[in-house]
């Protein structure tokens, strides 16, 4: 069964996840931002989708923004 959460295949190409691409690309600042809008995002519209599914991805971009923000406090 596909993980549509945590690895949906559309993202999973090459040898990088495209979230690490990303994060790669901005300062931590702008990651961060980056996972509130896609949390804030998720949890708009998650009653009119699949609402688990929303749920679980918005609760997916808040435990990376928890992780990047201990990473960045470790350093």
């Amino acid at each position: 069964m596909t993980d549509m959460v945590n690895s949906p295949p559309h993202y999973n190409s090459g040898e990088i996840e495209c979230i690490d691409a990303i994060e790669a690309s901005m300062t931590p600042e702008a990651f961060k931002g980056y996972c509130k809008g896609n949390i804030l995002k998720y949890m708009w519209r998650y009653e009119k989708k699949d609402e688990l599914e929303g749920l679980l991805k918005a609760r997916w971009y808040h435990n990376r923004l928890v992780e990047t923000i201990i990473k960045h406090k470790e350093q």
